[in-house]
């Protein structure tokens, strides 16, 4: 039996994107993107039919190094002058346990589309403040998600490199990703507040 169907947008300011790229063959360089918005559309007593899509703004990459992030936006990278926007449309939910989900999707970037697939854990849901023009209208309810999964950059066309000693490079073509989604919850139309 099914239940509602719950709409939830992601709020920009609490939900954000990280990645990690393998640098000089030694380390690790982590970069943030916290401009996301989008949408899930659930019953949450059927979440293998959700739907999730968002929208990533690549031009807010930060790394914490300017000229670093500089580079990341120009044409050796995320080209943002011609691709400003990520995108991803989710095609399919798998349950896994009462928190662990499987989500599949269409990742774009740089106008490239491929498939992707992320580990999703269900964090929970409470009620809040819902803070506008400086008033409390909450409680609103928020649930939260963490995703983690691994791209290669280049199946994007991200392929800028150079090499160092012994046939190493600088950038991995392998990038580690994880999301950190805070939905909160749409008022139902009509609905006193």
């Amino acid at each position: 039996m099914t239940g509602t169907i719950t709409r939830w947008f992601f709020e920009p300011g609490h939900t954000g994107v990280e990645f990690r790229a393998r640098h000089m063959m030694v380390t690790y360089v982590r970069g943030h993107i916290k401009d996301v918005h989008g949408s899930l559309v659930c019953d949450p007593a059927d979440p293998e039919h959700a739907r999730v899509e968002a929208t990533i703004d690549a031009t807010q990459v930060w790394t914490g190094q300017p000229q670093r992030d500089v580079h990341l936006r120009s044409a050796d990278f995320f080209d943002v002058e011609h691709h400003p926007t990520w995108t991803f449309t989710s095609t399919d939910v798998r349950q896994l346990s009462s928190t662990e989900f499987a989500l599949d999707g269409d990742l774009t970037v740089r106008g490239v589309t491929r498939p992707v697939s992320l580990d999703v854990t269900y964090l929970g849901q409470w009620d809040t403040p819902w803070w506008e023009d400086g008033r409390d209208l909450g409680p609103r309810r928020r649930a939260g998600f963490a995703g983690r999964t691994r791209i290669n950059r280049q199946d994007f066309g991200v392929s800028w490199n150079d090499t160092v000693d012994r046939g190493g490079v600088v950038v991995s073509d392998l990038i580690d990703v994880r999301v950190d989604a805070e939905a909160v919850l749409e008022p139902v139309e009509g609905a006193v507040p």
